[in-house]
């Protein structure tokens, strides 16, 4: 029971924190529940993380998890801009929306002093990282008043940079995790591998406790994690039919449909490769595509198409994230699902000590 005792949570089952698809109510039901909630916050002002975690303090006494992204946030770049609003305009056309009045703008931000001042008011107990870790200042004032640190690696050796720098447990995101890629050290897709031939890999290389993240969607799907040497597992997509989440009607539909056993990773909404389910705009621009601008200056220019497609009830212009696994997703509250999720762990042989190599591991 590793990761219960570190994080101070019963179940160790953490919610992935999923922006622009949930906000404190998925978090609460969660911690509720005995898992960990998670809050995004990559895409919320100042102001509105304060009302977040208000809303969250109100009601729950249970450890939450607050997250951040950790990019360089890129200078403004007007050749490459006219170069995406020139590739998007036939779009444009198709919906009368006039390019020029498309302000330009970040989408997201990274982790900044601002965002820690308000985090020093509540002391969330837990604190995630995207994209590796923010400048050692910022990181010390988390810790001063003793959250614990988690972050995502999609590699070993991400994890080993991340163990050296003193995160308290490491998230494994296999290649079929929904949403953005965590890598950071490099951007070599070709070095991306599944969940459940990452996570071993990473217990045998560090000491800390290795949480599972990517595919899975089940009970069962928890104890392989477990089986193979995790702590615990970190689940999103099949959160996303929860009534608690805010996902919008349109990506609700998607994960219901067949649509939701294609996904890809595309850079096309905000710059950097993320998995979601394979639309309009991702089979006729590629998935990955070279024009598209640096994370995140891509979404300022596809966020007028979405709006307009979205208030037609299309998602073809919508980034419709999910991973690989939508089986598990299940219009329930998210208290019950969390329990789901759990029921299938016998706790003992799988809350191994970290540096333990697992059963199922070559010798």
């Amino acid at each position: 029971m590793i990761l219960q005792k570190l994080l101070r949570i019963e179940i160790p089952i953490i919610q992935a924190p999923m922006a622009g698809v949930q906000g404190s109510a998925l978090a609460v039901a969660v911690s509720n529940a005995g898992g960990l909630g998670s809050l995004p916050c990559a895409m919320l002002g100042v102001q509105a993380m304060r009302q977040e975690l208000t809303a969250i303090r109100g009601q729950t006494t249970k450890p939450y998890n607050v997250n951040f992204f950790c990019h360089a946030q890129p200078g403004p770049d007007a050749r490459r801009e006219a170069m995406w609003r020139q590739l998007l305009s036939p779009y444009f056309r198709e919906f009368g929306i006039d390019a020029s009045a498309i302000p330009a703008g970040p989408g997201r931000v990274p982790f900044s002093a601002a965002a820690a001042e308000v985090l020093e008011e509540f002391q969330p107990a837990v604190v995630s990282f995207h994209f590796g870790l923010p400048a050692p200042e910022l990181l010390e004032r988390v810790r001063r008043w003793g959250a614990k640190i988690l972050s995502s690696a999609t590699t070993v050796d991400e994890a080993l940079w991340l163990e050296a720098r003193g995160v308290d447990a490491v998230i494994a995101q296999g290649l079929e995790a929904g949403g953005h890629r965590g890598h950071f050290l490099s951007e070599d897709l070709g070095m991306q591998v599944g969940t459940f031939a990452l996570v071993p890999q990473i217990v045998r290389a560090v000491k800390i406790p290795v949480i599972a993240a990517g595919g899975i969607a089940d009970a069962k799907g928890v104890a392989a994690a477990m089986a193979l040497g995790a702590a615990g597992v970190q689940i999103g997509t099949a959160y996303m039919l929860c009534a608690e989440a805010t996902t919008s009607a349109v990506h609700r539909a998607a994960l219901k449909s067949d649509a939701a056993r294609v996904t890809a990773l595309t850079n096309l909404f905000t710059g950097r490769p993320a998995r979601g389910i394979v639309n309009r705009l991702m089979r006729e621009l590629g998935p990955m595509n070279p024009a598209a601008p640096a994370f995140p200056l891509a979404t300022a220019a596809i966020a007028p198409l979405r709006a307009q497609a979205e208030s037609l009830g299309s998602g073809e212009f919508s980034p419709l994230w999910a991973g690989q696994n939508a089986s598990g997703c299940k219009e329930v509250p998210a208290s019950l699902l969390t329990r789901e999720l759990a029921g299938a762990l016998k706790y003992g042989r799988q809350h191994r000590d970290p540096g333990e190599a697992p059963q199922a591991a070559c010798p």
